[in-house]
């Protein structure tokens, strides 16, 4: 992989990162404290959804969006020849 592939690879990288820390950021800060109290009119499987978002909510949506993260990757490193296998890494 020459510079301009490795730069272009860590900027995709970058991007996706900074995409999904958004997300996650909106998620448990915004649902979990700023927007508890509109979100806390609405009810999901009995318990206020603002509380829930703080409880678990959040939490299950950063679960959601690690797996998110290795699927791309996977993807972006396949597309860059950088590939994981048992351990070890092979550079096309």
């Amino acid at each position: 992989m020459d510079d301009r592939q490795r730069q272009e690879y860590w900027r995709k990288n970058l991007t996706l990162m900074s995409v999904l820390l958004v997300i996650w950021a909106l998620v448990s800060y915004g649902a979990g404290i700023l927007f508890v109290d509109a979100l806390n009119k609405v009810s999901f499987l009995g318990f206020p959804l603002g509380f829930w978002f703080a409880q678990q909510g959040s939490i299950i949506v950063f679960v959601i969006l690690i797996g998110v993260y290795v699927w791309r990757m996977d993807k972006l490193d396949a597309e860059y020849g950088v590939e994981e296998y048992e351990g070890e890494v092979h550079h096309s």
